[in-house]
């Protein structure tokens, strides 16, 4: 696997003569768009002598099936085109083959491509595929009792999935990611249901955990600042407190650039289990979409998956693990 690995870091494959473009119709951009942006975005694919065939998403976790067909079909590059969770579905089904995923910023807060550095601008992205260059990373699995789910960003459990559950689906096609910024400011005050956190044989009590694989949060803050995409681990953060006053204050310290402050844990971790008595339902997420509820398990699966990067990431990225 190392000579593989090798291998990817040095290739640069100028042109895919038989990618799949899976979609969202519905993602924010793409749909404002009447599928206009869509066209524009394979346009300028092709004109760069790509070979696409456009795949639309059928509805809810869908994406995942059409992207393990398009691999039978013999697809060279899978690419997503939506926002993050249309981006972990499809990675849900790309996860476990040599295909490579490449991401097309099309939704709302578009955190993959930020931590890149592919930008939002799904037609800059798409001109820049050409210099994209593919990497083997770990993805997270998060596994509870009716379900597992492989995610590339995070997993949340607690107060952050409390406001991805809660927000309004019309709100968040109007305003995007200030649709969660309005859902989380409207529960000042109101109490949190704790629950533990055990890693390496500790245990922990908090109201919000974040076992995060990126850096930036939502596009706009940095909570995790240690985690890194081509690492094998999550920098996993934990939140204490009963109501949500005291995220006032960790949410200035986070903009300040201070995420380690009382009340605030910070480790680095390949699993976590996250449990809470039964009668709770405390929520979770996975790359900013609902996932269910405690309790669940979250570890690393090792050389997952192949995604497209930009080289500047992959050189400034650098694995700090072995």
């Amino acid at each position: 696997m190392d000579d593989y690995n090798e291998c990817l870091r040095g290739c640069v494959i100028a042109t895919w003569q038989n990618a799949y473009l899976i979609h969202n119709p519905f993602a924010g951009r793409l749909n404002r768009g009447k599928s206009r942006l869509l066209q524009r975005t394979i346009e300028t694919l092709t004109g760069r002598g790509h070979r696409i065939t456009a795949v639309a998403t059928t509805g809810e976790r869908t994406a995942a099936g059409i992207a393990r067909r398009c691999i039978q079909e013999g697809a060279d590059l899978i690419l997503a085109a939506g926002g993050d969770g249309t981006i972990n579905e499809v990675a849900n089904g790309v996860v476990g083959s040599h295909v490579p995923l490449g991401v097309l910023p099309g939704g709302s807060a578009n955190v993959l491509a930020v931590e890149l550095g592919v930008g939002t601008n799904i037609l800059h992205a798409a001109e820049s595929l050409s210099d994209l260059v593919p990497v083997r990373i770990a993805a997270g699995l998060l596994e509870s009792k009716h379900d597992s789910r492989y995610f590339l960003l995070m997993a949340g459990a607690g107060f952050d999935a409390m406001i991805v559950y809660n927000v309004n689906a019309g709100l968040k096609a109007k305003l995007g990611r200030v649709a969660y910024w309005i859902g989380g400011f409207s529960q000042l005050g109101k109490p949190l249901p704790q629950f533990a956190v055990r890693v390496n044989g500790s245990s922990s009590r908090c109201s919000f955990a974040l076992a995060s694989r990126v850096r930036n949060y939502g596009g706009d803050l940095r909570i995790a600042r240690g985690a890194s995409l081509l690492n094998d681990q999550f920098e996993l953060v934990l939140f204490e407190g009963s109501t949500t006053l005291p995220y006032i204050r960790y949410l200035i310290g986070i903009i300040a650039g201070r995420p380690k402050m009382s009340g605030v844990s910070i480790l680095q971790t390949s699993s976590a289990v996250l449990e809470c008595p039964q009668d709770q339902g405390i929520y979770v997420q996975i790359d900013g979409e609902f996932a269910g509820r405690l309790p669940v398990k979250l570890s690393i699966v090792p050389d997952a998956i192949t995604l497209l990067v930009p080289r500047a990431f992959r050189n400034t990225h650098r694995p700090t693990n072995g």
